[in-house]
C-alpha cells in the first residue's frame, strides 16, 4: 500500500488526484490533506480518505476545521508551520499543487525525507530551481512533473539523450483572450479572464492562462526540469489544447505527446510511474478532431512571455523576483485595481528595478534568502503599482 500525502487537496489539481485514488481505496493510505479556505471540502475528503492529518493555510479557520473533524479520529492543524510538520510525514508520493510561493517549502520538506514529489506547483522550480533540485538529489528523492506540458516533455524523453534534443516547444491554449484585440484585453474584467475555453482550472491559473504568465512560469519550469538553455525552448498556441509538447531531435524528428484536455493523465502517470495503468480520461478520436491548428504567440499581446527569456538570462534570484510581483499584480487585478495588461507591466518594471542589484540576484539559494527575496519582491510591486496610480 502506498502512502501519500495532497498538499493543494481541495483545488482542481488536488480534486482529480483525490478522484484517482478513491478509484482505488484499497492501494492509498492517506497521510496528510491540505487546503485553504474550503473547509468543508477539506474536511469531507480528510473523512472519505482516513487520512491521517488535514491541515488548512489559514490559522483563523482551524476552529471550523477541527469541528468539521470532530469524532472522526483525523487530526486537525493549520497555518505553515503545520504544513511544513505535515509534509514531514513518512509518506511514500506527495503531491504539491499548494499554488504560488507557498507550495515551496513544504515540497522541499518532503524531498528531505525521500518522498517521490509529483509536482504541480510550477513556483517551486521557477523560484527556486537550483535548490529543488539539490534537495532532491541529496536525498535520493523522485521529483516528477504533473503540469501537462512537462509531463508530456518527461514522457517523450523517455529512453532518449537529452544530448540529442534540438527543441522543446510547449504549447498554450492562448486563454480566454485569444482572440480579443488589445483594446478589449485592457478593459477586460476578472470575471472574464477567470473563464477557460478548454481547462477546467482555478481562478488564479485561469487568469494566468490568459495573461500567458502561466506559461511563461512553466518555460522558466522547463530549463529548470530538464536543464536546457533558454534557445531550446519554444511556445506555440494551439487552441485545442490536444498536443501538449514537440521535442525535436537532432537528426531532424519530431516526438509529441497528444492527448485529451484532463489534468488527471498527468497527475495519473505521477502516481503510477514508472509503470502504466488504465486512467478514466477521453480517448481522442483523430478523425473527429480534424485539424489541430499552431501560431506563433503575438510579443505584443503577450508581454509575459518575453519576460520568461528575461528572466532566464538574468538567473539566480531573479525567478522569485518574477513570480512574486507577479502573484501581487495578479492579485491587484482580481481586486479591480489595475487593468489586465498592467500586470505585466508592473511585473517588468519591479524585475527591472532589482534585477540591478547583483547582491541580491547572486545571493545564495537558501530557503530564508528564497523567502526574504519573496517579500522584498512584494514590496517593490506594490510600491511600483501606487506609484503608477499616483
Amino acid at each position: 500500500m502506498k502512502r501519500v500525502s495532497i498538499f493543494g487537496a481541495t483545488g482542481s489539481i488536488g480534486q482529480n488526484t483525490i478522484d484517482l485514488i478513491r478509484r482505488a481505496p484499497d492501494d492509498y493510505d492517506v497521510v496528510a490533506l491540505s487546503g485553504g479556505a474550503n473547509i468543508a471540502q477539506l474536511a469531507a475528503d480528510a473523512k472519505a480518505l482516513k487520512a491521517e492529518v488535514a491541515v488548512t493555510a489559514y490559522p483563523e479557520r482551524l476552529s471550523d476545521l477541527q469541528d468539521a473533524l470532530s469524532g472522526t479520529g483525523v487530526e486537525a492543524q493549520a497555518g505553515a508551520t503545520a504544513l511544513a510538520e505535515a509534509a514531514d510525514r513518512p509518506a511514500d508520493w506527495v503531491m504539491s499543487a499548494i499554488v504560488g510561493a507557498a507550495g515551496l517549502e513544504p515540497g522541499l520538506v518532503a524531498l528531505k525525507q525521500g518522498a517521490t514529489l509529483a509536482l504541480a506547483n510550477k513556483e517551486s522550480l521557477v523560484t527556486a530551481g537550483a535548490l529543488v533540485l539539490e534537495t532532491a538529489k541529496a536525498s535520493g528523492a523522485t521529483l516528477l512533473p504533473v503540469d501537462s506540458e512537462h509531463s508530456a516533455i518527461f514522457q517523450c524523453l523517455t529512453g532518449e539523450d537529452i544530448g540529442s534534443v534540438e527543441k522543446i516547444t510547449i504549447t498554450a491554449s492562448g486563454g480566454a483572450f485569444r482572440d480579443w484585440s488589445l483594446e478589449e484585453m485592457a478593459k477586460a474584467t476578472p470575471e472574464q479572464a477567470a473563464t477557460h475555453p478548454n481547462w477546467d482550472m482555478g481562478q488564479r491559473i485561469t487568469i494566468d492562462s490568459a495573461s500567458m504568465f502561466n506559461k511563461a512560469l512553466e518555460v522558466i519550469e522547463t530549463k529548470e526540469f530538464f536543464d536546457v538553455g533558454a534557445a531550446q525552448i519554444d511556445v506555440l498556441v494551439h487552441p485545442e489544447s490536444l498536443v501538449h509538447a514537440i521535442i525535436g531531435f537532432n537528426d531532424g524528428g519530431l516526438k509529441a505527446h497528444v492527448g485529451s484536455a484532463d489534468m488527471r493523465h498527468a497527475i495519473g502517470y505521477a502516481l503510477h510511474w514508472p509503470d502504466r495503468k488504465e486512467l478514466p480520461v477521453e480517448r481522442l478520436d483523430l478523425a473527429k478532431t480534424g485539424q489541430l491548428n499552431f501560431q506563433t504567440p503575438d510579443p505584443a499581446r503577450y508581454p509575459a512571455l518575453r519576460l520568461a527569456w528575461d528572466v532566464m538570462e538574468i538567473g539566480g534570484m531573479a525567478g522569485c523576483i518574477f513570480n512574486a510581483a507577479k502573484e501581487e499584480a495578479l492579485d491587484a487585478f482580481i481586486d479591480h485595481r489595475i487593468g489586465f495588461l498592467d500586470m505585466a507591466t508592473v511585473v517588468e518594471e519591479t524585475l527591472t528595478q532589482l534585477s540591478s542589484d547583483n547582491s541580491l540576484i547572486r545571493a545564495e539559494m537558501t530557503l530564508d534568502m528564497v523567502q526574504n527575496t519573496d517579500n522584498h519582491a512584494r514590496a517593490t510591486a506594490r510600491h511600483v503599482m501606487t506609484t503608477r496610480r499616483g
